[in-house]
């Protein structure tokens, strides 16, 4: 008896846990859906502004090739929302395209950035 109700415990646990997980995915792909930067075909980390100096470095380390499709986004997406118009929709960015490519080099940069500090406090 006392195995069978810890089961039911336990499996009532991973059922609240399933659903409380599909709740927070669809909540999270609706505030993504509203945000609207997908039908700009914009990237997420095409948001991150590069006013902040390490951001600024982690650009500067990117390649060539990733520094002109960023740009390449931003202008296309900043012409679409002056003419208050979105991309067709087989052109939004699906979030499979979605990919990091600058919160790996700035990660980097601030770890560089903190360990700078800490061999200067010595």
């Amino acid at each position: 008896p006392l195995f069978r109700s810890r089961r039911k415990m336990a499996v009532s646990r991973v059922a609240q846990a399933s659903l409380i997980n599909r709740l927070w995915n669809g909540l999270a792909a609706w505030t993504v859906n509203q945000s609207g930067f997908q039908k700009l075909g914009l990237w997420r980390e095409d948001l991150i502004m590069d006013d902040d100096p390490d951001v600024k470095e982690a650009l500067r380390r990117l390649p060539t090739d990733e520094i002109n499709l960023r740009n390449f986004r931003l202008k296309r997406a900043l012409d679409l929302s002056m003419k208050h118009a979105l991309l067709p929709k087989d052109e939004w960015t699906k979030p499979v395209e979605d990919k990091s490519y600058l919160m790996p080099m700035l990660e980097e940069v601030k770890k560089e950035r903190k360990e700078r500090e800490i061999w200067d406090r010595q």
